[in-house]
């Protein structure tokens, strides 16, 4: 049965090569691993799972009730609309307002989306035409490339293990390129690396932007996910409307990551752009989520503090159990996701061999570096999704790994 499912997935791979826009995306690495993981479950292993950045906190309760609430009233199961409802965008306005003292038009600058990952996608789809050049970051979350691929760009990758090796891999691309990028995108926080940026940054990403004629596409998916320094937002840099979007979650935030809702703000240009295309594609988001979104955005944020400090709290023993247990983790500055080197001994591995050996024998599960891009090799990613008892199992696990390997 094992080689008939084998077989059958072999065969559904090779047909999907047919089409078009699948031949022009990379194998999929995080399946090998998610295979592997399942495959081990099934046999009984107890896999502790840093892989996936879902988060196991639970929703605020005022977001529930307010949810169960708004559900059982008349007329608001039906269809909504697919740019939100006005009262969630004005909750986005005030957000902006209260975070970054930014000033937002809930009419022409502010698009509710179904999570900020297909807000993303969408605006490529908006903005692309085929053979376009994107900048993006390498290592970042696949769909920053890869969002742009399958709408026909083509994507120049930039080392972007920090913020200063990123902006100055633009200006020399720049510098040797025929024509200036269609887009460049931005993600900090970032995810994987949990790198984070200053206004500095983006008043210089925004003077080039605005130089040579592009747009910039900044991911801010992390922003309430933080220890040190609040991170900023572009907007905060004058001037940065005319050439920006952003895109918010309220997935880590509050801890809604299945609910998938989410926010694109600014351009007036880029943002009517996109809601051209979502008014083809969808009806918007489940009316009731909308209004529970409202009431995360609007109601008490002690909820934030609380999840904020247990991610940090959980970096910190991370870190501290890895490293008595022989792996030394940098400590990332925000996100919910800790950018490691691979362990002394295990640098020639490569990520993927690494990830899947860590699983197989220490029942460990991590997501390998080199599925965020190529300057992600060598480095997994660790998702701070495990409680604290957890991580430290996870370090008893990987000492013995360690120590049984003799390396």
């Amino acid at each position: 049965m094992k080689n008939a499912e084998n077989t059958l997935q072999d065969t559904d791979t090779a047909s999907l090569e047919d089409f078009y826009r699948i031949k022009q995306l990379p194998p999929y690495v995080f399946q090998e691993v998610n295979r592997l993981k399942a495959q081990l479950r099934s046999q009984g292993a107890d896999i502790i799972d840093f892989g996936f950045g879902n988060p196991d906190l639970p929703t605020p309760k005022h977001v529930i009730d307010k949810l169960i609430e708004t559900v059982q009233r008349p007329r608001t199961t039906g269809y909504s609309v697919s740019k939100g409802i006005l009262g969630l965008r004005q909750a986005c306005a005030r957000y902006y307002k209260r975070r970054f003292d930014v000033e937002l038009d809930p009419e022409d600058e502010i698009i509710a989306t179904l999570g900020s990952k297909e807000g993303f996608a969408n605006l490529a789809q908006a903005i692309t035409a085929p053979g376009d050049i994107i900048y993006a970051p390498d290592p970042s979350y696949p769909l920053h490339a890869y969002g742009f691929v399958i709408a026909g760009a083509k994507i120049q990758g930039i080392a972007a293990i920090t913020a200063d090796e990123y902006l100055t891999g633009i200006k020399q691309a720049l510098a040797k390129a025929d024509k200036p990028p269609l887009a460049i995108v931005v993600c900090f926080p970032s995810n994987p690396t949990g790198e984070v940026t200053d206004l500095a940054f983006y008043r210089e990403i925004v003077a080039i932007a605005k130089q040579h004629g592009i747009i910039i596409l900044s991911d801010l998916a992390y922003s309430e996910i933080y220890f040190t320094t609040p991170p900023p937002s572009i907007f905060q840099v004058e001037g940065a409307k005319d050439v920006a979007v952003e895109t918010i979650s309220l997935s880590k935030t509050y801890s809604m990551a299945g609910w998938r809702m989410g926010f694109a703000v600014g351009s007036k240009r880029l943002i009517h752009a996109l809601a051209r295309v979502k008014s083809y594609l969808d009806y918007g988001a489940f009316t009731p989520i909308q209004v529970a979104a409202c009431a995360a955005l609007d109601g008490p944020q002690d909820c934030v503090d609380v999840a904020r400090n247990t991610y940090k709290a959980r970096r910190d023993v991370l870190v501290e159990t890895f490293k008595d247990a022989g792996w030394e983790i940098p400590a990332p500055d925000a996100s919910m996701f800790a950018w490691a080197p691979l362990p002394t001994g295990f640098e020639d591995m490569g990520s993927l061999e690494f990830s899947k050996l860590l699983m197989t024998e220490a029942d460990v599960a991590v997501s390998p570096g080199v599925g965020f891009g190529d300057h992600g090799e060598g480095y997994v990613r660790i998702a701070l999704v495990e409680n604290e008892q957890r991580i430290r199992q996870a370090a008893r696990n990987i000492r013995q790994f360690i120590a049984k390997s003799g390396r």
